[in-house]
């Protein structure tokens, strides 16, 4: 009796500690998941879905709700293999839009899927300066298996403790019929038991052992962070809405960012462009016959005088916008190269439908856009993985019938010159 009573009361206080760092392991874990989850469904799904409302799919947190993970986990891998199996499930949940089919994300792991559903549950975070009351109700119901596993060992313990308790009490009793003297042991306050603990070398190792592992995780994921602006969305000095613009006019990418289809640029629109429209639109229903105070922004900064429709070039200013995307100095990246050359292929591998322009694949559904944000977090990672999934179109291609022909005139033996792989092309030198 003696023996066991011994060893529980060595046994709860490591249990404590271990159930501290289970905890510290749980939220770091379930944190990590529900950021990764945000970050491939923004990659892959937002074209067709959002978390509270019906897109070209359905809204997607009372569907999670309602599915089995099994079943989530198959129509989310390869939606059309699921269906064409004859699983009646499957083929009910194809019935929702019968004019577009779920894409398949073969490549996805089930893990990256779980992160994905474990996304959908906790919903989008809120923003700072939101309230309490505005906070969707799926986090409640996210957190539930959480609380449980917190619940359940904070129970062991309790229990250990307990049975740590009965068994000293059965050990006083078995004493006091043998009439052997009890010996009460000397109760220490509080500060001198944690003093007393700390000169414990076992736990003191235990103590550091676990640290190091919650510092180095931390550590670890900040680092691994580190310049990674995912979500980013600075506050411009004109408020342009993109949902207004692309989304609810229909105004083409091109139309704004003509760069982003001949050249590495994307390029900032002048205001040129804006006063092709906003000379006639001035929004002034809105504001009691008053220009709109976001229009006035872009007269005041081309010294546009709207009742007189004349310009003063001594008002000129520029509009200092505040950047969005910004890849390092040494990264090279050719907009034209992609939107044009790579289109049909990047539709394909981001399963975006014929009316979503290639944009949405790398900056996401801009047309919901109220203020820019970045979108996909533009890593080394990111893009190689891309490359590495993304299917060439080499039939009917110029640049690979060239490859081709260079290759055949190498197997003959005959000489190739950097021309001859687009070594004249002005990507190759210039920055």
């Amino acid at each position: 009796m003696r023996d066991i009573s011994l060893v529980i009361r060595r046994v709860w206080k490591s249990a404590f500690m271990l159930t501290a760092l289970s905890v510290l392991i749980v939220f770091g874990t379930k944190a990590q998941d529900v950021v990764e989850g945000r970050t491939i469904f923004r990659e892959k799904c937002t074209s067709c879905h959002a978390l509270d409302r019906d897109m070209t799919g359905p809204a997607l947190q009372p569907i999670v709700a309602a599915k089995s993970e099994e079943f989530l986990l198959k129509w989310i891998n390869n939606a059309p293999a699921f269906i064409a199996s004859g699983n009646k499930e499957a083929v009910e949940a194809s019935k929702w839009n019968p004019n577009a089919e779920m894409t398949a994300f073969p490549t996805l792991t089930p893990e990256q899927i779980k992160s994905i559903l474990a996304y959908v549950k906790a919903g989008e975070p809120k923003k700072a300066g939101e309230d309490a009351a505005g906070a969707a109700p799926a986090d409640e119901v996210s957190n539930f298996s959480l609380a449980g596993i917190i619940a359940i060992i904070l129970i062991s313990i309790i229990v250990l403790v307990v049975l740590a308790k009965a068994i000293k009490m059965l050990e006083r009793l078995i004493l006091q019929k043998q009439g052997i003297e009890i010996i009460e042991p000397v109760k220490a306050n509080f500060i001198d038991g944690i003093g007393g603990l700390f000169k414990n070398k076992k736990f003191i190792f235990f103590f550091i052992l676990c640290l190091v592992i919650a510092l180095g995780s931390f550590g670890w994921k900040g680092m691994w962070n580190t310049g990674v602006h995912t979500g980013y969305q600075p506050v411009q000095p004109i408020k342009f809405s993109h949902e207004l613009h692309a989304g609810v006019n229909q105004i083409d990418c091109q139309y704004c960012h003509s760069g982003a289809f001949k050249s590495k640029n994307a390029s900032i629109p002048s205001l040129n462009v804006c006063m092709n429209c906003h000379k006639q639109v001035q929004a002034r229903d809105k504001y009691d016959g008053n220009i709109s105070p976001e229009i006035q922004k872009i007269y005041n900064a081309m010294g546009y005088d709207a009742d007189k429709m004349t310009y003063d070039k001594t008002k000129e200013k520029p509009v200092e916008w505040v950047r969005v995307h910004n890849l390092p100095d040494f990264a090279y990246f050719n907009h034209s190269q992609h939107v044009v050359v790579a289109e049909d292929a990047i539709r394909r591998e981001k399963g975006l439908q014929p009316n979503e322009p290639v944009c949405f694949a790398c900056h996401g559904p801009v047309d919901t856009m109220e203020e820019i944000y970045q979108y996909s977090p533009l890593t080394m990672k990111w893009c190689i993985e891309c490359h590495k999934k993304t299917e060439l179109d080499v039939k009917d291609n110029a640049f690979y019938t060239k490859i081709i022909e260079a290759h055949e005139k190498i197997k003959k033996g005959e000489k190739i010159t950097p021309a001859a792989l687009g070594g004249l092309e002005c990507g190759k030198c210039h920055y």
